[in-house]
């Protein structure tokens, strides 16, 4: 019964896919934004701060710090 219901699911996406043509441009396209997002944006704007730390105490007294502290606005 649990196999039926899986092969059913299966069987709806793969003919939904299949028939496409405008809809598999936009996956592409929803792709290509997903990896730019994920893996490009993370290499060059997110830094490892929290790398250079050597367990977790340091790290979340790290966060912990910079999420309490207030900075003055700059002017």
């Amino acid at each position: 019964m649990n196999s039926n219901i899986i092969k059913r699911i299966w069987l709806f996406y793969y003919d939904g896919f299949k028939g496409m043509t405008l809809g598999k441009t936009l996956w592409i396209i929803i792709v290509i934004k997903l990896f730019i997002m994920f893996f490009i944006l993370k290499l060059f704007f997110f830094r490892g701060e929290l790398s250079s730390y050597q367990n977790d105490d340091e790290k979340s007294r790290h966060v912990i710090e910079n999420l309490t502290t207030t900075s003055k606005p700059k002017t």
